[in-house]
């Protein structure tokens, strides 16, 4: 275990402790900082705080990194769906039903194994051995287009980008019911739900912020095509935050009605548009990927059955 000792100079004063901690510690993410205050594994003046305490001038921070796990993760010869590449990011269109990194349990067939067998070392180490490169994911039942760091200082950008919600993420979806509005936004905390610690929900009490902006693309009577764009990057968000307006995504068999009319095996959720400023160049740089066979095929039949086309 690696222990580090900092104190506090006028330069820090007033900052939340997991910032001031990220902007010292360059090999970890904040993301990782966080876990490890919420580990207890940070003391400030020898005593534990959560990730809003604000440091004042002369703490003394101590931090204990534990020491990383070694598992045994393999690089698999899986195909890639590649939109772009250089020397800093990989751009993939991420099939449904492919895991984004493994999990206990887990460990094969997923996008890590891919990307680690088609860049060899040339991945971010920064979120550790499960999941080199990965700064965001997306559901395994969601396609769409992703975003791996080839290296440390690629991933600190995008993942600064996502932190202050830079990031243009758009979402193409359908879901049940006929929206009337053209546009809205959905702005509700979200947590886990005490009843079911495996689904999130609608926490006003301990949840996130969160804020999801929708608009309709096409309306099929009972059932209704719609782009969202992400403020923030909750775990389900669009799906919980469409089934709180009374819109559940269709195939979402968890948050929407337990039967699936279509049978998708999944939700109709595509990340069609990923775009951020690079992180070597500086400029904005945009990604769409196309929507997936399924996805197209199902509007196809929606358009025919509600005398759209």
């Amino acid at each position: 275990m690696e222990q580090r000792t900092f104190i506090v100079d006028e330069n820090g004063e007033d900052l939340r402790i997991d910032k001031y901690l990220a902007l010292l510690m360059e090999d970890c993410s904040r993301s990782y900082i966080q876990k490890i205050i919420g580990d207890q594994s940070v003391t400030v003046n020898g005593k534990s705080v959560k990730a809003n305490y604000k440091v004042g001038i002369g703490d003394a921070v101590e931090i204990q990194i534990p020491d990383p796990v070694i598992l045994d993760i393999q690089p698999e010869n899986i195909t890639l769906d590649i939109l772009y590449e250089d020397d800093d990011i990989l751009i993939i269109n991420k099939p449904k039903d492919m895991v984004v990194h493994p999990a206990p349990g887990h460990y094969t067939g997923t996008l890590v194994n891919a990307v680690m067998y088609h860049c060899g070392d040339q991945l971010s180490t920064i979120n550790g051995v499960l999941r080199p490169g990965i700064v965001h994911r997306i559901d395994k039942d969601t396609t769409g287009v992703l975003v791996i760091c080839k290296n440390d200082k690629a991933h600190r950008a995008v993942a600064e980008q996502l932190a202050v919600h830079s990031i243009t993420r758009a979402y193409h979806a359908i879901v049940y019911n006929n929206i009337k509005e053209d546009e809205g936004t959905v702005d509700a905390p979200i947590g886990r739900m005490d009843a079911d610690r495996k689904k999130m929900g609608i926490n006003r009490k301990n949840g996130r912020h969160a804020v999801t902006h929708y608009r309709v693309l096409e309306r099929f009577g009972r059932y209704t095509y719609i782009e969202c764009r992400l403020e923030t990057g909750r775990t389900h968000q669009i799906r919980v935050h469409m089934a709180s307006i009374g819109h559940p995504l269709l195939g979402d068999t968890v948050y929407g009605p337990s039967k699936d009319p279509f049978k998708l095996e999944g939700q109709a959720l595509h990340a069609k548009l990923l775009g951020f400023q690079h992180p070597t160049t500086g400029q904005y740089v945009e990604f769409e990927s196309p929507l997936p066979d399924y996805f197209t095929a199902l509007l196809n039949k929606l358009r025919q059955t509600s005398g759209n086309k």
